[in-house]
């Protein structure tokens, strides 16, 4: 994840689709190959369109052969309801009036008996999206079944070449993918380490690797371990691409370690994919020598490591310069078909060795998904696991555009994602990891979010991920376990990430509760998120609240009493008085804290677009997210498409210095002598105005 591939990869945002699943039409459809006399008929059709909004759709189509193999293929339909293909992807799409005809590009020309191919499109509607009703194939109506064989013809058609089918795949060894992939969950990254870009493992900051640390993260319950490696800057130059001996005797070490360890371990090319690999566009001959002799050295290497090592063809594939998603999708086809023949062919363990391919983007949007759908089914081989990463919700993973809860639309998201990822490949035996998952804001620190607010993010991961059997691996680039005291450096947030792996926790709606310093001290209520739990009581350290006296429970609302909150904020200093625990049947207590405090207090002031900072007395409050508006009500600043401006890029509080900055990156896209006014918003409630105005490289901040 660090480095230039989050940037480049995560800062899209799908605006406003509406899932809706329109129509699943299975449908038998009478196949032949055109060219073969004697050829069994028969497939089934699953079309569906899981996301509408006003005036288009995005739809999927799935075909399965059950007749003979085919070589080139080409699927007729009739739109019911006047729709339009706008966009298509795995498949060359025409339409003349209400007909479509999609045929198979280079890469999925071939389809074996009871092997699948899947493309998807993009569409337009008015009126009604019905779906179509009836297929054809290679100009075949549906039968709904396997039909006879055609009969000979008079003549004997003139010899053909057979179809370019892939060779048979090595049959794999007993056992079962799933079950290895569930047996590595939970999983863990060594992130920023081997990936590095740099001279060696510790340009990126973090220590040596030892075989304490990976003795230390295997007593915190993790199965699995993935070591992002970058080899960019480890080899000799064309044609061979020699690997350094003393880097790769260097991972073979590290590799061996974890493996006695008792860890299944993952080993990649990682950063290598917005180096190098992202040239393949315009490069495809040295893109494709270079990845090859890689992946030869390195399976050579590895051929006989026990069957807990699996390899990852590429991590984040991305390209540059392409000509779209067709495009991107055959070269990725490509890079994951050669990595999957390379490795088999080396033999030894490598010839049934589990190998991991991803996604374009390790992205979970259906087009995607179905891209890497085609590519499984082609390879027809057992021992393969599919990859995705996730890093939630944009605007609630970097906190922007207002996305500072875990809300409905966050965790819709997410189950959006698993969902997808299941039903495409978990359905039908393929196992999935999410190869890396957190939340982008960790880049920087992992205050951008609110404590809340994030472990509510991370509960209902680990427990969604169970529910759709996805196996998990924490990005950590040195921010969650320190590598020298072997400790985690937020213990509340591990202890919530744990607890997810077998059980649901309880939560709230905040774990603040805000005593205002002066005047009354009033009840406070909270919404309890039960979670398939029953509510067992409140606690302040080890000493129980009086339900009744000091709190109240009605339905799914917990209210701390005035009388209680008085005795808990005492004399009313600034800052957390008390913190209580709600308790529950299953996982780990809720922690809540009662924080007297003051709205916070801003001063005029004046500095450069390079160095502004706005005194500020927060008064024990904490800043959620800052607004910016010109005078017209238009927004201002980067992200001008809301008014909310992203957390540690264009605004930071700093509690122990008294101040919030605004960035550089904030005054430069600020109009010059347009007044701005900045709407500052706590945790408390509480809202406060400030105007600042440019003028070249100066700025005056006025509260107000």
């Amino acid at each position: 994840m660090a480095g230039l591939s989050g940037t480049l990869r995560r800062t899209r945002w799908r605006f406003g689709l509406i899932t809706s699943g329109i129509a699943v039409l299975l449908a038998g459809v009478g196949l032949i190959n055109a060219g073969a006399a004697h050829a069994a008929a028969g497939c089934r059709v699953a079309y569906s369109a899981p996301s509408q909004w006003p005036g288009g759709f995005t739809a999927n189509v799935d075909v399965t052969n059950l007749g003979d193999p085919l070589n080139g293929w080409r699927l007729t339909w009739t739109f019911p309801s006047g729709q339009r293909v706008t966009q298509a992807w795995n498949a060359n799409v025409t339409q003349s009036g209400n007909d479509v005809t999609a045929s198979n590009v280079g890469y999925n020309a071939a389809l074996g008996t009871n092997q699948a191919v899947s493309f998807g499109f993009n569409g337009s509607w008015s009126g009604a999206n019905n779906a179509p009703t009836s297929f054809a194939l290679n100009g075949v109506t549906c039968t709904g079944s396997v039909g006879p064989t055609t009969p000979p013809p008079s003549t004997p058609p003139p010899s053909t070449p057979p179809p370019s089918t892939p060779p048979p795949t090595t049959p794999p060894p007993a056992g079962d993918p799933m079950a290895y992939v569930a047996a590595m969950q939970p999983g863990w990254n060594l992130g920023n380490t081997f990936d590095a870009v740099g001279a060696d493992e510790t340009a990126w900051g973090n220590p040596r690797v030892t075989q304490a640390q990976l003795d230390a993260i295997r007593a915190q319950g993790f199965n699995s371990i993935r070591l992002p490696i970058t080899w960019s800057n480890h080899h000799g130059p064309a044609p061979s691409y020699t690997i350094d001996a003393a880097w790769l005797n260097r991972i073979k070490e590290v590799v061996g370690w974890a493996l006695d360890d008792g860890f299944y371990v993952m080993i990649n090319l990682h950063h290598d994919s917005w180096q190098w690999i992202h040239e393949m566009p315009t490069n495809r001959t040295a893109v494709l020598n270079r990845y090859n002799a890689l992946w030869t050295q390195i399976a050579a290497a590895f051929r006989d490591a026990a069957p807990k090592l699996h390899f990852e063809s590429v991590n984040e594939p991305q390209f540059a310069n392409s000509s779209g998603d067709a495009q991107n999708a055959q070269l990725l086809h490509e890079l994951n078909v050669n990595f999957h023949r390379i490795v088999r062919a080396s033999g030894g363990n490598n010839a049934t060795r589990m190998l991991v391919l991803p996604t374009l983007h390790t992205s979970a949007d259906q087009a995607r998904v179905n891209e890497l759908t085609t590519t499984i089914n082609q390879l027809n081989d057992r021992n393969l696991i599919a990859t995705v990463h996730f890093y939630g919700y944009w605007p609630f993973s970097v906190n922007v555009a207002g996305g500072t809860r875990f809300d409905a639309t966050t965790q819709q998201d997410l189950v959006d994602s698993f969902d997808r990822v299941y039903n495409a490949f978990v359905t039908r035996g393929i196992p999935v990891v999410i190869g890396e998952y957190g939340l982008l804001g960790f880049d920087r620190h992992t205050g951008t979010i609110e404590q809340g607010e994030k472990l509510k993010f991370f509960e209902f991961l680990g427990y969604y991920a169970r529910h759709r059997q996805l196996t998990t691996q924490l990005w950590d680039n040195g921010q969650h376990f320190n590598r020298t005291t072997f400790q985690w450096r937020d213990a509340e947030l591990f202890a919530q990430i744990k607890s997810s792996w077998t059980t649901r926790s309880g939560t709230a709606s905040s774990d603040q509760v805000y005593v205002p310093r002066t005047g009354s001290v009033t009840a406070k209520s909270l919404t309890l998120n039960l979670n398939g739990t029953t509510f067992a009581g409140l606690r302040q350290g080890t000493t129980n609240l009086t339900q009744g006296t000091d709190y109240t429970v009605s339905g799914n609302q917990l209210t701390i009493t005035s009388s209680a909150l008085t005795r808990l904020v005492g004399s009313r200093a600034y800052g957390v008085n008390a913190t209580l625990q709600a308790r529950f049947s299953a996982g780990v207590p809720w922690r809540i804290d009662v924080i007297t405090y003051d709205p916070p207090l801003l001063s005029n002031t004046t500095g450069s677009t390079a160095s502004f900072a706005i005194p500020t007395q927060f008064r024990s409050d904490q800043l959620a997210t800052m607004e910016a508006r010109y005078a017209d009500g238009s927004n201002a600043g980067p992200h001008d498409w809301t008014s909310f401006k992203e957390f540690d890029v264009a605004f930071s509080p700093d509690y122990t210095g008294s101040r919030i900055t605004l960035t550089e990156t904030f005054f430069g896209e600020v109009r010059d002598g347009a007044p701005v006014t900045l709407t500052f918003h706590f945790w408390s409630g509480t809202r406060v105005t400030y105007r600042v105005t440019k003028s070249g490289g100066s700025v005056t901040g006025v509260t107000g």
